[in-house]
């Protein structure tokens, strides 16, 4: 027997499809996501927190769910949203369906919608906040819940994804990196450990002599969800540190550290989310195809007015993807070089950060 689901949008759209993960409802902002496979570790990454996902590859599930493939402990999404959900897994080595991976963390799924109309309707619109839900609930009441939610940039959600404690990985290791977790992923934290660099995890509103104590020869800000106005903390810690260590930022991290700088930062229209995000390298020329989950960004004009230089733009939009500053010793990205999931064009970044301490 089919059960019914729900997705309404904040303009008053409700649509209908089939039900699969677990029975509830939630809330959150409407983001679609392009890329044709890697939908594990894009509901497991905590930047992804707030917001249904909603893929724009029409079947996803078939590939099943490997805990290997986590990019945190659990799914962080509110709600999947997919044209076709396969319920029979097509491979050797996953642990469970994709069904079943929703059901065990209570989050909601949608099938059988039309995501290539209701992607362009975003891309036209902007995000939606909306609703989902796999319970027995009335059209006007989710329209309601969808609207009355509060924007995605006046919640607080990086708090709901940073370590709580202080974590020590491959602390025998020669070389260390602070990493201040706005939402870090697994894979950020294996790309250290894969360079033999121990990796010190720090909660996103650490001070910042706590930070030094444990004499670290490198500082990254992690990825993370949300609105960078509101980590506040690790902006003026980030001030206290730039010109202390060399610096790494990804994602959130290069939004943090470019407003410690005084530049600006504002909410895209739709964001970047996809594996399949062209940068250019405006030094070498070379374009890259980058893995990416992000809808603010830095405002490239309030760059000039700091001692911050542009790097990377997106090929896109034009909007900034990579900055570096003047002087100090400090290399950031807009783009996931650690992939999960993605291509691996840029893997090498880890290296020049790597070399950047070396070098400090």
């Amino acid at each position: 027997m089919v059960k019914i689901a729900k997705l309404a949008l904040e303009d008053g759209t409700v649509l209908k499809g089939e039900a699969f993960g677990y029975e509830t409802t939630k809330l959150g902002e409407l983001v679609f996501s392009t890329g044709m496979g890697g939908y594990t570790e894009s509901l497991t990454d905590p930047s992804f927190k707030g917001e249904i996902l909603m893929s724009t590859y029409p079947l996803e599930g078939n590939h099943g769910v490997s805990e290997d493939w986590y990019q945190s402990d659990k799914v962080q999404v509110e709600g999947f949203v997919c044209r076709e959900v396969c319920r029979e897994v097509s491979n050797f080595g996953p642990q469970k369906t994709l069904d079943e991976f929703l059901k065990e963390f209570k989050t909601p799924g949608i099938s059988g919608i039309d995501t290539r109309d209701l992607t362009l309707k975003i891309r036209e619109k902007g995000s939606f906040k909306a609703a989902i839900t796999t319970e027995d609930v009335d059209d006007d009441k989710l329209i309601e819940m969808a609207k009355s939610q509060p924007s995605i940039e006046d919640v607080d959600v990086v708090p709901l994804v940073s370590t709580k404690e202080i974590k020590m990985f491959n602390e025998d290791a020669d070389k260390k990196v602070a990493l201040i977790d706005c939402g870090v992923k697994k894979n950020i934290i294996n790309s250290f450990l894969e360079r033999d660099i121990g990796v010190i995890l720090f909660p996103y509103d650490i001070d910042y002599k706590t930070v030094l104590d444990y004499s670290p020869n490198g500082l990254m800000i992690t990825s993370g969800p949300g609105n960078p106005d509101r980590v506040s903390e690790t902006i003026e810690t980030m001030k206290k540190l730039s010109n202390r260590l060399p610096i790494f930022g990804i994602c959130m991290g290069q939004q943090l550290i470019a407003k410690s700088f005084g530049a600006r930062s504002y909410k895209m229209k739709f964001g970047h989310r996809g594996e399949n995000q062209p940068v250019k390298d405006l030094n070498t020329g070379k374009v890259f195809i980058t893995s990416q989950n992000h809808g603010f960004t830095i405002d490239k004009e309030s760059l000039k007015e700091t001692d911050l230089v542009l790097t990377h733009v997106n090929l896109n939009d034009g909007t900034p993807e990579g900055i570096s500053h003047k002087e100090l010793p400090m290399r950031c990205i807009q783009y996931h070089p650690e992939a999960g999931p993605g291509p691996n064009d840029t893997r090498d970044t880890f290296d020049e950060f790597s070399k950047m301490m070396d070098d400090y």
